[in-house]
């Protein structure tokens, strides 16, 4: 049997979420979602035909972030702090070190609840 087609944005993602401690990558709605025991700290979809990372920062920090361009409250979850990125704007490596910058606030806010 063939080997599915890779996605190399979830890859980078999964590499990232999959760094921290004590994680795993469920199938979750249809669409990979990280979890840190039992909660969700990060998921990989899509929305509007662009590829999203979505992750929960402090409010204040994602009420800041959605105002710029590329990043919108997470559908659902939004108001507690959710946001929405669009990975396809993401083309440097300084770029995806600020992703796991996200991703690593999102994992100490899910792992303090």
């Amino acid at each position: 049997m063939p080997k599915a087609p890779q996605d190399p944005l979830r890859e980078k993602v999964e590499k990232i979420c999959l760094s921290f401690p004590n994680t795993k990558v469920t199938m979750t709605w249809g669409k990979p979602h990280y979890r840190v025991g039992e909660k969700i700290f990060a998921g990989y979809g899509e929305e509007n035909g662009a590829p999203t990372l979505g992750f929960k920062l402090d409010k204040k920090k994602a009420a800041a972030l959605v105002k710029k361009p590329g990043f919108a409250p997470a559908p659902y979850v939004g108001r507690h702090g959710w946001v929405s990125m669009d990975l396809s704007r993401v083309k440097s490596a300084a770029a995806w070190a600020k992703v796991k910058v996200y991703v690593a606030e999102s994992y100490a806010l899910i792992t303090d609840c």
